[in-house]
């Protein structure tokens, strides 16, 4: 891991904003790869480089631990959560264990009108002018209102923590693959399939088709990691 006591790659945020700003912006520098897996800051040089104290950026730090975007060694400087082929494999085996579950029930009660609206969505993820900002937030909240007809706050909570410890993965294995001429219709078309399944409200045929798209979405992400 190397040391970076200057020059990171955050940008400064406003005094009267507190933690939730500062978690907010360490988390895009480390989803945008200005912050890198390994790479160590201390804590008072990040707060130096945010411009804030010390205070909000000890609680960023603690809540960024808790995605899996950071780690915090006691008594040692803090630094990016390295990726690996291990931590992909279980976030997604936690994934595989409540989605298709989730899923299966949602497809019962879904609203017509809500499947209406998300095959429109579909259509974004074919847009070759989307940024890969773009395509992650639509397709957290593609995924996010399939489920959410069926999910418990809990459900929810979980859910996003998981994906957001996925999400640096996905972007990476979004941003290796957007100069293929056919990645974008790949994307539109496989969850154009995925919402097609959801309109037959067949809960074993749901279920079978979310454990295929999160097969297909690890294998990517995988691959981006080799």
């Amino acid at each position: 891991m190397s040391s970076t006591p200057e020059g990171l790659g955050v940008r400064q945020v406003s005094r009267a904003s507190l933690a939730e700003t500062v978690t907010a912006e360490i988390r895009r520098s480390i989803l945008a790869g200005d912050l890198k897996p390994g790479e160590e800051f201390s804590l008072r040089t990040l707060a130096a480089n945010l411009g804030v104290s010390v205070i909000p950026v000890r609680e960023a730090l603690r809540r960024l631990e808790g995605q899996g975007l950071v780690v915090n060694e006691q008594g040692r400087s803090s630094y990016v959560a390295p990726l690996s082929h291990e931590d992909l494999h279980g976030i997604y085996r936690l994934r595989r264990q409540l989605e298709p579950e989730i899923a299966a029930r949602s497809c019962l009660v879904i609203e017509d009108a809500e499947l209406a609206r998300l095959a429109e969505v579909v259509g974004t993820f074919a847009d070759p002018r989307l940024g890969v900002d773009e395509v992650y937030d639509a397709h957290h909240n593609f995924h996010l209102a399939l489920l959410a007809p069926a999910a418990t706050n809990w459900d929810v909570t979980t859910l996003e923590t998981l994906w957001r410890a996925a999400e640096r993965y996905i972007r990476l294995a979004f941003s290796a693959r957007d100069a293929e001429p056919t990645e974008h219709s790949r994307r539109g078309h496989a969850h154009g399939e995925l919402l097609e399944v959801f309109c037959t409200r067949d809960p074993d045929a749901v279920t079978a088709a979310v454990l295929h798209h999160l097969h297909d979405n690890e294998e990517i992400a995988q691959g981006a990691l080799a």
